[in-house]
């Protein structure tokens, strides 16, 4: 065979080069390990692409239409076994040349004409883009599910007292409802962020070509009208290059278990011997090899040693790209393997605390009693004071003092008689005692957005009408 030959045989990039790849350079160089996950995305987009070059007249119709039903046969081929259908073309570098190779396998020379007017930047910009809108739907879905599962729990659990904290100190008495209807608002936010990071992602960058955008009269309305983009990019430069969307989508993902970190460690710690406030079911708890009466909270741990690598994706991409040049660079390689990973995580994530939610025993006795045992009423009493036309500072230091008075005599506020009481102030009547009834407490708070019983139900009835 003659060099020209040869080179022509090399890579679909090669006739330029005189060597063949080294192996080392093949296995380093490669991404189709990782990258095969976008070949849905890869094949629409090229979809799209060989209907737009049709209609523009830039390749013939019958070409057009046997490379359509070339890359449809394509698809069904790897989707009876993505990774399989990978190993075999692992030689092909990425997505985008194993279909192409294939494509020509298939059809002949006519899969020769789909790349015009098309680059691999541009391509493998759309395929991401068309990828992440399916995630963010799925991830929605996600979401969804789990503020509907802290609603149904937080509807079970509404006349369950419990004390709220600051800095871990017992601070004031609410509704269990109310603390898991905080969960509930926080992924709220991470939806919306949501919906708005979608408004980045949902842009056409397919006609930027390598960096410069094409000599062909192509139609980038069409392909952005065919693959359901809400836009264009702009600036070809910046379309090639962009990854501005994809960081904010792993903030989200980060800021997502975030709040599973947060809220999974509270329920490590409401397990502990020391809290008791929950019991974990057997099916979601484990055991020890050694300890025969271990009952351990591996949900919750996991979740929170997981949000470490999804966050430090996040950081990883920033690395990556804070001193990349325009346009494209090989580096941008780097940013799917990692988001792969993060994503899987995060929905994994997602659907176990869904099922973990409901595999909780509530230990309401536990908590009442942690509540009679403080001073969570502290506040409730100096407001008395206050509604009695005392200064707020006037009230809190009588009840400061009343708090080391109870505490010397072994004693908590509720235990006070109205005597001890009057000796701390005369405004204080036999109505104190009711004031500091710890579940006249929770209600007393009455407002939008408190932890009454009351507001805790008007606000499951808003989000039962709007999630269910």
């Amino acid at each position: 065979m003659n060099l020209k030959e040869d080179n022509q045989d090399l890579k679909l990039w090669g006739a330029r080069f005189k060597q063949r790849s080294a192996a080392i350079l093949e296995a380093f160089n490669a991404s189709i390990g990782f990258d095969y996950k976008l070949y849905e995305e890869d094949i629409q987009g090229s979809l799209a692409h060989v209907k737009m070059l049709a209609v523009q007249n830039i390749i013939p119709d019958a070409d057009a239409k046997s490379i359509e039903a070339g890359l449809k046969q394509i698809k069904a081929e790897i989707a009876l076994d993505p990774r399989s259908w990978m190993e075999t073309r692992f030689a092909d570098e990425d997505i985008h040349m194993a279909v192409e190779r294939r494509l020509t396998e298939i059809i002949g020379e006519p899969a020769r004409k789909l790349h015009t007017a098309r680059s691999r930047n541009d391509q493998v910009i759309t395929d991401l883009r068309l990828w992440l809108k399916k995630q963010v739907s799925e991830l929605s879905s996600l979401l969804l599910a789990l503020r509907k599962a802290f609603v149904l729990r937080a509807e079970q659990d509404v006349d369950i007292l419990m004390p709220g904290y600051t800095h871990m100190q017992q601070a004031q008495a609410i509704s269990l409802g109310h603390f898991w209807l905080a969960h509930e608002a926080r992924f709220a936010r991470n939806l919306e962020r949501l919906d708005d990071v979608l408004k980045r992602i949902d842009v056409n960058p397919l006609g930027s070509g390598a960096l410069a955008g094409s000599t062909f009269n192509i139609d980038r309305h069409f392909t952005t009208a065919e693959l359901g983009f809400a836009k264009m990019s702009v600036n070809s430069l910046d379309a090639v290059s962009d990854r501005d969307f994809l960081l904010e989508y792993e903030f989200v993902l980060s800021v997502i278990m975030l709040h599973l970190s947060q809220f999974a460690e509270e329920m490590i710690l409401w397990n502990t011997q020391e809290f008791s406030f929950i019991e974990i079911s057997d099916a979601f708890a484990t055991g020890s090899s050694m300890m025969p009466q271990k009952k351990n909270p591996d949900i919750p741990e996991l979740l929170r040693g997981k949000a470490g690598r999804v966050i430090g994706v996040m950081n990883a991409l920033m690395l990556t790209l804070k001193a990349l040049p325009l346009t494209y660079n090989k580096d941008l390689q780097e940013d799917k393997e990692l988001l792969f990973m993060a994503n899987d995580t995060v929905r994994d994530c997602l659907t176990i605390t869904v099922d973990f939610l409901s595999n909780i025993k509530v230990n309401k006795e536990k908590m009442y009693t942690a509540l009679t045992k403080s001073f969570v009423n502290a506040t409730d009493a100096a407001e008395y004071l206050v509604k009695k036309g005392v200064s707020f500072r006037e009230a809190y230091s009588v009840v400061g003092k009343a708090v080391a008075y109870a505490v010397d005599k072994s004693k908590y506020l509720h235990d006070l008689s109205i005597e001890e009481w009057n000796a701390f102030h005369v405004a204080f009547n036999e109505d104190i005692i009711l004031t500091l009834k710890l579940e006249n407490c929770v209600d007393a708070r009455n407002i939008y957005g408190g932890t009454s019983r009351m507001q805790v139900r008007e606000r499951l009835a808003e989000l039962k009408t709007t999630l269910f």
